[in-house]
């Protein structure tokens, strides 16, 4: 993999010249949050940030997005979007690993989806490091650093960024701007050593996962699942915010008085009443609290059976928004018997 140095004065002249490849999106603060929006000029961008509301599954894989029209003539695809070219600013490695684990689910199976593929294709992903804070785990999830599913990504060094070149796309970039990079010295591959083993030393949050389905097979009437059950409130929160969670619902919209209408596809959740309610009113998961074990099996033991690792990335988003404190580490360290979160 190729590997330069990017000047931290000269960041600015660099996103001036990524424009060429795509409207560019980055991190925005909205409060004491921040937001992966378009940028309306360089200076909105927050690349200091621990986490955005929404991850950037939302570029390729929207929230709410039209599949295609009908009439009685026949289907037309929609296709509004899906060759708009974007780039990405500013991609924390937890969420390019999220990307990566959607294409595997969107891409990597005998029927491709088209409408993620075509956005995969059309958004180019600039990554960079960060600092843990106390929600972060994705070390334990080993997705505190990414080989592939980026463009380029930049590891803040001081007065520089350590820039990895991921693709084809991410060397065009760089032969773009080929004046504002320069060689990387046998300084900067130390101090890249040195700030790596200092950031793991900062994370708080700690979770072995190594055994984790097997531990998830054993205790499967934990009186755990009760607890939460009560507890959680299936807002959906937690699936909405998360990188990695990828059910939706499919719905119809039929224009009345006409052989015509819509179809499109919307997030959902496992932990909504209606996600496994069949014809006939039958629900195999009615009580909450199996809807709320079925949502840590699927991500801690299904998805490593069918996938060979977890689907959590460890970005501390299901931390943050829940309103009632639900903890997934802390439940994940209380299976494994472990009291205390950290």
């Amino acid at each position: 993999m190729k590997t330069l140095k990017l000047p931290k004065s000269k960041l600015d002249f660099f996103a001036a010249v990524i424009q060429q490849f795509g409207e560019v999106h980055a991190p925005v603060a909205r409060g004491d949050e921040f937001a992966f929006e378009r940028l309306e000029r360089w200076s909105d961008a927050r690349l200091d940030y621990n986490r955005t509301i929404l991850p950037p599954k939302k570029y390729f894989l929207p929230p709410r997005e039209e599949m295609f029209t009908y009439t009685a003539d026949g289907y037309v695809p929609s296709t509004e979007g899906l060759d708009q070219k974007l780039v990405l600013f500013g991609v924390h490695a937890c969420d390019v690993y999220g990307l990566n684990i959607l294409d595997e689910v969107f891409l990597d199976g005998p029927h491709p989806d088209p409408y993620y593929k075509a956005r995969r294709r059309n958004v180019a992903v600039i990554g960079i490091d960060c600092i843990p804070d106390e929600n972060c785990f994705c070390r334990s999830m080993r997705a505190d650093f990414v080989d592939k599913g980026f463009d380029l990504f930049f590891y803040d060094m001081g007065d520089a960024f350590f820039t990895l070149v991921g693709t084809a796309l991410g060397d065009d970039m760089v032969l773009s701007a080929a004046s504002l990079f320069e060689p990387v010295a046998p300084q900067d591959v130390a101090a890249y050593k040195a700030h790596s083993q200092a950031k793991a030393e900062m994370f708080k949050l700690d979770v072995e996962i190594r055994d984790l389905p097997e531990i998830f097979e054993m205790e499967y009437t934990s009186a755990i699942w009760e607890e939460l059950g009560e507890k959680c409130l299936a807002c959906g929160a937690c699936s909405m915010v998360c990188p990695t969670c990828y059910c939706y619902d499919v719905q119809d919209t039929v224009k009345l008085g006409e052989c015509a209408g819509s179809r499109e596809r919307c997030w959902d959740t496992c932990l909504f009443s209606s996600h496994a309610r069949v014809a006939g009113g039958e629900n195999f998961r009615e009580e909450q609290s199996d809807r709320i074990k079925f949502r840590f099996y699927h991500k801690q033991r299904g998805f490593v059976a069918e996938y060979g690792r977890p689907s959590c990335i460890g970005c501390g988003r299901c931390i943050v928004s829940c309103p009632v404190d639900i903890h997934v580490v802390e439940v994940l360290n209380r299976l494994r018997g472990v009291a205390h979160v950290a």
